[in-house]
């Protein structure tokens, strides 16, 4: 029946009766029940920094900022839509703990908060969750499968002639913001600079494009000397507003930062196209905003740029385990450490762990064994015997096949909670970003094994 103009809607807000929503309920309970043990040291990253933590407006409770996290991990929104959403879905406010006279916080706000939460603090927070369901009966840690995947930096696809491009256009912009301030000369190369880096990705012959490498390699030096001069003009200028002390601090400390890694670009690519040299991967610098990022390589197929996770996961689905690693450490380096931190976590080593080929080696199966592991499966096994690994061909093949699992799991956690590509800036923001990820997709497992 249509709604006549004029009729009176109901002013009390009625219960939501969606499947979705009742996921959102039992992930909020779930919340109340780990938050007693973690509130603490959450409290404790909201206030980092804070002169007087105890005064002022009140701020987001540990709840609501986590509540927060995950609502934006689990459906991939923007601050902007989050901010939305929480003002528009009183399913969404009521997870958060916002009743119907509270006004949302603003996405600017949502962002501070949430990128305060350390990575070692949500750490922290899967752990007690994980601990939570082994008490529910929905994980016992058993049976395991460890395998590792690489999550994304923001970056472009790096190349030396548009990495040269970036320095030139980064150390540019904040000289004019230097000689705004303080009255300095200097030559801006930026669109001489970008012309160069687009004809060398244009340049049909090698020679061509030395040469234009040679004249954007000369153009990135001259602004790296004309930025160290701006330090030098910023540091021995006097102010009488002390918002202009605090802007001259902030460029000084900007150029300090880019031009070290301006300097490594140069260098790396002088010995790469000038010398001819070969410049391994732990030499190279591939963005100037995220060079945290490592060269990532799998089984010489595509070249990812990011960091390489290695994750262990359970019968129940949940992610029980989670390292980002630095550099491209081979797998086999990793299978030991994964299964001593799942003991330390469990307070006992799992009965069964299976892993993909790349963890096969002697030595490792026979560490394995040692810390008390009954049955370890490699999907290949490199020349180990079955029956020193698991005992029975049976058992073998069904820990393979558990094994194959985690690949939908790990499919899962990049499609439906943005752990493809990292958004956040920084080597530690990275990292919260990926406990983030899991974190969310364990409360989700969670609550559909509790409505199951």
């Amino acid at each position: 029946m249509r709604v006549l103009a004029g009729q009176q809607l109901n002013l009390v807000p009625q219960p939501v009766a969606h499947p979705h929503a009742a996921v959102l309920e039992t992930i909020g309970r779930t919340l109340d029940v780990v938050l007693e043990q973690v509130a603490p040291a959450i409290h404790a990253d909201l206030v980092r920094g804070l002169k007087k933590p105890g005064s002022g407006r009140r701020g987001m409770t540990a709840r609501q900022v986590v509540a927060v996290l995950v609502i934006k991990q689990m459906s991939a929104f923007s601050y902007e839509e989050l901010a939305f959403h929480l003002a528009d879905s009183d399913s969404y406010r009521r997870l958060v703990g916002y009743g119907l006279g509270d006004q949302p916080p603003s996405a600017k706000t949502l962002q501070r908060n949430v990128k305060k939460l350390r990575p070692e603090t949500l750490e922290q927070l899967n752990l007690v969750l994980v601990r939570c369901a082994s008490a529910q009966g929905i994980e016992d840690g058993q049976r395991v499968r460890v395998d590792c995947t690489v999550t994304a930096s923001n970056i472009h696809a790096p190349t030396d002639s548009s990495l040269l491009d970036d320095c030139v256009r980064v150390l540019a912009r904040n000289l004019h913001r230097a000689a705004a301030l303080v009255g300095i000369g200097f030559t801006d190369h930026t669109k001489r600079a970008r012309r160069r880096a687009i004809g060398i990705q244009h340049a049909a012959r090698k020679a061509k494009r030395t040469t234009l490498y040679r004249d954007l390699i000369k153009l990135t030096d001259r602004t790296v000397r004309a930025a160290e001069r701006a330090i030098v003009a910023l540091d021995r200028a006097h102010f009488d507003d002390p918002k202009d002390v605090a802007m001259a601090m902030a460029l000084a400390a900007e150029l300090r930062h880019f031009i070290p890694l301006a300097k490594r670009v140069v260098a790396q690519t002088r010995r790469r196209v000038l010398d001819g040299e070969s410049v391994p991967a732990s030499d190279k610098v591939v963005s100037i905003f995220e060079p945290h990022t490592d060269i990532i390589r799998k089984d010489r197929r595509e070249t990812h740029y990011g960091h390489k996770l290695c994750l262990t996961g359970g019968t129940s689905g949940l992610f029980t385990d989670c390292t980002v690693e630095q550099g491209n450490p081979a797998d086999a380096t990793l299978a030991v450490t994964m299964v001593e931190r799942h003991q330390e976590r469990f307070g006992a080593p799992p009965a069964q762990v299976a892993f993909d080929g790349g963890f096969a080696s002697k030595a490792n199966l026979e560490a394995i064994k040692a810390l008390g592991v009954d049955a370890v499966s490699f999907s290949k096994r490199r020349g180990l015997e079955v029956a020193d690994m698991v005992g029975s061909s049976r058992l073998y093949r069904i820990l393979k096949n558990f094994r194959a699992g985690i690949e939908a799991w790990l499919s899962f956690l990049k499609r439906a909670f943005g752990l493809r590509r990292c958004t956040w800036r920084g080597l530690e923001s990275f990292k919260a970003y990926v406990w983030g990820s899991v974190i969310a997709a364990n409360l989700l497992t969670i609550a559909r094994h509790q409505l199951a």
